[in-house]
């Protein structure tokens, strides 16, 4: 794939499930889907390991601890409280597990191709602006040390900040042109992001399944638990294309006016 898919793609999309409820959306009493970031967290219940402070020989110095003074010895925690029990409550129901992957489902989606073509397009034309004000700032430095002889210290400098600034204003513009494409493709995924997930609750719950996980976080399954390409043929009928917006720069306060 292109740049814009391994920078888009590849950070902003897999990311879309993350801490996200499928089901958060979903009326009366029907199932909720999860289906947890492969960077996700441990769960809240683990109980972290704490590594045991290494023992040093008595009278010598800690590290960072300067000779002669007293040591701080280490902190016990308090006792573990003793909670009272909560009510019970009706257990979860019996997994029925799905596995995916989005990475995989994005390469198939016609919208997300359309949505890379764009923005790569945008991405050449202003690299292609940036490689053409590079060659004429060489050229300016050129002439201008050509020009060393016939000018004064004064000229000279004044001709050399001239174009250091030029140089400095052209760099924030190519920096906020950048950031206004960057946008403008965050915007088209966010649409294909939405759909995604409404996909995979649709096809999840055409399974009877409650529990999507993605195929990086499972060691081994079988085929038919993986709705990969079940859902990137949804999403393509769905959501076959997405409109890109225009990549905006926002006019800043007291910017000066382009020539």
């Amino acid at each position: 794939m292109t740049r814009v898919s391994s920078l888009r793609l590849g950070l902003v999309l897999p990311a879309v499930l993350f801490g996200l409820g499928i089901g958060h959306a979903q009326s009366g009493n029907g199932p909720g889907f999860f289906i947890p970031h492969p960077k996700a967290p441990p769960a809240a219940h683990s109980v972290p390991v704490r590594a045991q402070p290494m023992t040093q020989p008595q009278g010598m110095p800690q590290q960072g601890q300067q000779p002669g003074t007293q040591a701080i010895p280490p902190q016990k925690l308090p006792p573990i409280p003793q909670l009272p029990a909560l009510p019970k409550e009706s257990a979860p129901p019996a997994p029925v597990m799905g596995v995916l992957s989005v990475p995989e489902v994005m390469q198939q989606s016609t919208a997300a191709q359309g949505v890379e073509k764009i923005i790569e397009a945008r991405r050449q034309k202003l690299a292609a602006e940036a490689q053409a004000d590079q060659q004429k700032w060489e050229a300016e430095q050129k002439t201008i040390t050509g020009e060393k002889a016939k000018l004064s210290k004064a000229a000279l400098a004044g001709k050399e900040q001239a174009l250091q600034r030029e140089i400095e204003e052209a760099q924030v513009d190519f920096h906020n042109r950048n950031l206004a494409i960057e946008v403008s493709a965050r915007t088209a995924l966010g649409k294909i992001e939405s759909t995604l997930i409404a996909v995979i609750r649709q096809v999840a719950q055409a399974h009877g399944m409650n529990l999507v996980l993605h195929r990086s976080q499972v060691a081994l399954n079988v085929n038919g638990f993986d709705i990969s390409k079940e859902v990137a043929t949804h999403l393509n009928t769905i959501l076959p294309s997405v409109a890109v917006p225009p990549a905006v720069v926002p006019k800043m306060a007291n910017a000066p006016a382009k020539k």
